[in-house]
């Protein structure tokens, strides 16, 4: 993968009418993906290395992004989702890598502002189910 803008990775949520609206005015984005280990280690372990157990454990996704709202209605579509706890079809496309897509809900949501600045957002999601993931060809 080459070297890409930042601003070409783009957080996208379901509209409800199997499409994705792209999140409002994202400055900052930030995808992170884990897999917990599960430890199987006996007093018969090779060496007393540790040994992991092949595809257990937990994986899970966290997105976040911070920016301004671009309108009053993105804005009001955000505090709809979280404020209803509403697990929702999001998608994260990042470029000459692929798409991943799935539940998630929002877990924070966040506003500041400077006195001689806009209103800015801070934005957190966490996975709440399985993700798909379709690499760009």
């Amino acid at each position: 993968m080459t070297a890409q803008k930042g601003k070409d990775l783009l957080l996208k949520v379901g509209s409800g009418e199997g499409g994705f609206i792209t999140i409002a005015g994202l400055r900052t984005r930030t995808l992170m993906l884990n897999a917990q280990t599960v430890d199987v280690t006996h007093s018969e372990s090779a060496g007393r290395w540790r040994e992991l157990l092949e595809g257990a454990g937990v994986r899970r996704a966290s997105l976040s992004g911070s920016g301004v709202f671009r309108d009053g209605a993105s804005d009001a579509r955000a505090r709809e989702i979280f404020f209803a706890g509403t697990l929702l079809q999001w998608q994260v496309v990042v470029p000459s890598f692929g798409t991943i897509e799935g539940l998630f809900q929002i877990t924070s949501l966040e506003y500041r502002g400077d006195h001689m600045g806009e209103v800015t957002f801070d934005l957190s999601l966490e996975s709440a189910g399985e993700l798909s993931f379709t690499a760009d060809i």
